[in-house]
Formats: C-alpha cells, sequence, structure tokens
C-alpha cells in the first residue's frame, strides 16, 4: 500500500506541558510488527497521569495514546498476522519479554521487562503508529467505529477488575463513574447485578449519568449506600476512597482498585479490614483478558458514550477530562475533515 512519509502527531516533550502538534515520519515497522493506520484513539485517564508527570517514567518525547483503533497497513516480514486490511486494537500492554517468572506462570500483564504504548514507546495520538503484531487483538468490522476506541482500555481493565470480584457478589459499587464504569455497568447489569456509583460530591450530571446507564443508586462519594456492598471497584485515583470503600462493603467483601495510580491511602483502623474484607490492586492486563473481554461482549450489547475530537483538539479534550466536563470517554479521530 502507498502512504506518505510523514504523518500529524501530539508530542509529550515535557511532563506538566501541553502536547505539541508535530510533522514526523511515519515509523516503519520491524519484522515483528504491523504499521497501522489510526482511525481513532480514547484518552485514557492514565494518558492524564502520563502528561501530568504522575507516572514520572515516560519515554520523552513520546506520542501518548493507548485505546487504539486501526487498519493495518503493513506487516513485517515475520508477522502472519494480522494482515493487511484488517482492523485491529492497540492495547496499553505492548510487549513483555516472555520469559521472567510472571510471563512463564501465565501473568504476562506482571511481566518484570514490559513496554507500554503511549508511555515506554509511542503511541497513538497520531495518524500512524506501529505496534508488536502478538499484542494486537484482531477485531470484527462491528467495531470500526471511533466509540470502539474506549474498549481497548477503558473496557479491558473495567473488564479485568470486573473478574476479579466474586461471581456471586450482587451489590457492585463503582467509585469514580467515567469511561471504565459506563462500560462495566452495562456488563454487570445484564449479568444481574445491582449497580452503586459514586461520584464526585455535588455532581449532579455524574449522578444522572450513572443512572441513565442503569445503575440502581447514584450518589456523592462521601454519601453512604442504601445497601451493603458485597464488592467495590475504585476507578477515581483519589487514595482516600479505599477506606471509604472498605466501610461500605459487607463482610468478606472485595475492595478492587482499577488504576495505575493513587494518591497516597490515609490510615485507617484495623475494623475496616477484618472480617476478611481485602484490597486488591489491578495491574495492566494480558492478551487473554483482551479474548475474554471479547468474547462476553458477543453476550452483551455494550453501547459506549463518547465525545469525539480532532487530533489537533487532544489538549482541548485533556483539559476537559481532567475537568470532569465529559460523560464517558473522550476519543480522537484522525480525520480532519
Amino acid at each position: 500500500m502507498i502512504y506518505p512519509d510523514t504523518m500529524r502527531a501530539m508530542v509529550l516533550e515535557k511532563a506538566g506541558n501541553p502536547l505539541i502538534c508535530k510533522k514526523l515520519p511515519i515509523p516503519r515497522p520491524s519484522d515483528c510488527q504491523v504499521l497501522v493506520k489510526v482511525l481513532a484513539c480514547g484518552i485514557c485517564r492514565t494518558d492524564l497521569h502520563i502528561i501530568d508527570g504522575e507516572l514520572d517514567k515516560p519515554k520523552l518525547p513520546l506520542i501518548p495514546g493507548h485505546e487504539i483503533l486501526g487498519t493495518v497497513i503493513e506487516a513485517g516480514k515475520a508477522v502472519k498476522e494480522p494482515v493487511p486490511g484488517q482492523l485491529v486494537g492497540i492495547p496499553w500492554l505492548s510487549q513483555t519479554c516472555g520469559h521472567c517468572k510472571f510471563c512463564l506462570q501465565g501473568m504476562e500483564n506482571l511481566c518484570d521487562n514490559p513496554l507500554f504504548t503511549g508511555y515506554t514507546i509511542d503511541g497513538g495520538y497520531a495518524e500512524y503508529t506501529v505496534a508488536n503484531a502478538r499484542f494486537c487483538f484482531v477485531l470484527d468490522e462491528q467495531y470500526r467505529s471511533p466509540s470502539s476506541a474506549p474498549l481497548l482500555c477503558a473496557g479491558l481493565i473495567g473488564f479485568r477488575s470486573y473478574q476479579m470480584i466474586t461471581p456471586s457478589a450482587q451489590n457492585i459499587g463503582m467509585y469514580g463513574f467515567g469511561a471504565a464504569a459506563h462500560i462495566l455497568v452495562q456488563i454487570a447489569i445484564a449479568q444481574g447485578k445491582k449497580v452503586f456509583a459514586f461520584v464526585r460530591d455535588n455532581d449532579n450530571q455524574a449522578k444522572q449519568f450513572a443512572k441513565a446507564m442503569g445503575a440502581y443508586w447514584a450518589g456523592g462519594s462521601s454519601e453512604t449506600a442504601p445497601e451493603l456492598l458485597d464488592a467495590a471497584i475504585i476507578f477515581a485515583s483519589a487514595g482516600e476512597l479505599i477506606p471509604k470503600a472498605l466501610k461500605e462493603v459487607d463482610k468478606g467483601g472485595q475492595v478492587i482498585c482499577g488504576g495505575i495510580h493513587m494518591t497516597d491511602i490515609p490510615t485507617f483502623s484495623y475494623d475496616l479490614l477484618w472480617g476478611e474484607r481485602s484490597v486488591k490492586s489491578v495491574a495492566n492486563l494480558t492478551r487473554q483478558d483482551g479474548l475474554n473481554f471479547f468474547s462476553a461482549l458477543k453476550n452483551v450489547a455494550v453501547h459506549t458514550q463518547t465525545q469525539v475530537f480532532k487530533l489537533s483538539e487532544a489538549n482541548d479534550a485533556i483539559s476537559m477530562l481532567r475537568s470532569g466536563q465529559i460523560s464517558g470517554a473522550a476519543v480522537l479521530i484522525m480525520d480532519e475533515a
């Protein structure tokens, strides 16, 4: 396929600074990579942590973005799949070493020497990107829409967090009702669960959004749910929500932390943890998580609410997401028309 020599990309040169729109050479795939023409890239909360310097080990300069939806246009010599023309999703986990103890035990999400899309290698805030073919998900054509981009992280990490919960749990709390929670609530409801959504105090718009997406109850993060929870998932990056969630869950309850970054957790008394309650973090994802997630979507009609921005509007979209002005997910599209 014939394609140009250069591309537009939004580049982070220094943490805390706005992204800069640049014209860069289009990367060429190595033997094990594919070159992908990006259709859309979701803006994840993790991107904000990188841009703001809270995740402090990025490759710089960096093209952020790891919720990438695109079409393969060239494959390296060693690549058998995906093939040019196929639709793929490119997630956060870009590559693992394959030989550390975690990789050998089937826990590649904990690999000692991983690469991460849009953090340690360039990501999808660009017209083109390259990716390790073995870590791409080949997607059905039904996902060829910008609204599918958030599934590649918000959906995947949300689903991994959800799978950490005991299947018998019925009352599930979700703290931080953004991109991940608004996808996950639809899966939980389809499985007969009751979802209790906790949003920023006094954010009535977020409460209404959670209710519209099917939450049984929605309230501020300082409020008490009307029923004891069997489990809670924390997507917000506020460490003080851990003791709050422990107060809300019943004996044997689980508190799952679904974010990659969280502020310091305040001290709390042991009685909040006692009763076989537990706190567990979720780290990255595995390729099997992706296969399980997209398999589950065959049985659940999930609608992602997205606000679409042009690539050149990335800084505006980031600012709006940071200030809580976006319900659901923000997505960048590469077509400026």
